[in-house]
């Protein structure tokens, strides 16, 4: 048996008995009743979520393994060569833009952008891509759209000044980094990166995707499935009013709301309506942020990138993400007033 069977033997295993322990601790008739007098109320509210976030997920992880599948059979290193600006800041722009245009959730998009930096693809223009994927692509800003009423105000606002931050984050890692960052090589196989891709025939690579994908579901999906986790315990244990201890003017209000879009944890998707429901609450500075920096960067999210990339360079992109975004959007606040 090979390392990496081994490996995707292990992760299926794991990912079977949790399912499995799961199951029988919540739903199994025989076992439910006498644990459901064990265990506290609340575990059946963090399961709730939990799964809830699973659920959530699990199709955008699946379209993005696929893609990411797709990436490693079908593109080459001349095709991103071919592809790629080789002016650093012609680079950025278009992998920000690309991202724009491409519908994907910040779970998702991890696993695309992994086998996008080991195809060749610089980090700076990589990095454009996972911000502005699951922020401003056409689903978000319609969800968004819809969420304020149909008013396009807020829409045009998380579009615009979430590419603005999109630019300056990636700006900031191009100079910050000039490597990779990834942990491990991300190599091929049934031979793709000892032969040539004119002499696979197309078959082959349709095979060789599919193994990939399966690969890369099973090497996220654990980390998926922790990021739940701990989003899901954090939303059930720790009460939101802890937040407000940062003060209820502009500046405080905004720091709540991008410690809520990080530990809840949402799809960006849906997140528009869930921020709109504070709008009552939180001045529109405030929403905007929670609007921003949730896609870009929040737990789950930041459990799968420690995965892939360097501890380092993920605390790096963290504490960027955070300082622009809040920098950002205090002063489209200030600016409005």
């Amino acid at each position: 048996m090979t390392f990496r069977l081994y490996n995707t033997v292990l992760d299926v295993t794991a990912v079977l008995a949790f399912v499995i322990v799961a199951y029988f601790v919540t739903y199994s008739q025989w076992l439910g009743k006498s644990a459901s007098i064990i265990l506290p109320g609340s575990f059946n509210q963090l399961n709730t979520i939990f799964l809830s976030l699973i659920i959530e997920a699990i199709p955008f992880v699946l379209i993005g393994v696929l893609i990411a599948g797709c990436i490693q059979m079908f593109i080459t290193e001349e095709h991103v060569k071919r592809w790629i600006p080789q002016n650093k800041y012609r680079a950025i722009l278009m992998g920000c833009l690309v991202g724009s245009v491409f519908p994907a959730c910040e779970c998702g998009i991890v696993p695309i952008v992994r086998r996008l930096v080991a195809k060749g693809v610089p980090l700076h223009a990589s990095i454009g891509f996972l911000l502005t994927g699951p922020l401003i692509n056409p689903i978000v800003i319609l969800s968004t759209y819809m969420a304020f009423g149909n008013d396009m105000k807020m829409a045009g606002l998380r579009m615009g000044v979430g590419f603005v931050a999109a630019l300056l984050i990636a700006l900031l890692i191009s100079t910050l980094f000039k490597s990779n960052q990834l942990k491990h090589s991300v190599s091929g196989l049934y031979g793709s990166e000892t032969l040539p891709q004119s002499e696979v025939s197309f078959m082959k690579k349709l095979k060789g995707m599919c193994v990939h994908s399966i690969d890369e579901f099973f090497d996220m999906g654990k980390y998926l499935i922790i990021g739940a986790f701990v989003a899901a315990f954090v939303q059930t244990y720790v009460q939101a009013q802890s937040l407000f201890l940062f003060g209820e003017g502009l500046m405080g209000a905004t720091v709540v709301m991008m410690g809520l879009a990080f530990f809840l944890s949402l799809c960006s998707e849906a997140d528009a309506f869930i921020g709109a429901s504070f709008s009552s609450l939180f001045p529109s500075g405030a929403v905007l942020a929670f609007l921003i920096y949730g896609p870009m960067i929040d737990l789950k999210n930041t459990i799968m990138l420690l995965s892939v990339f360097k501890s380092r360079f993920v605390f790096t992109l963290f504490l960027s993400i955070t300082v622009i975004v809040f920098v950002c959007t205090i002063t489209i606040s200030m600016v409005g007033r």
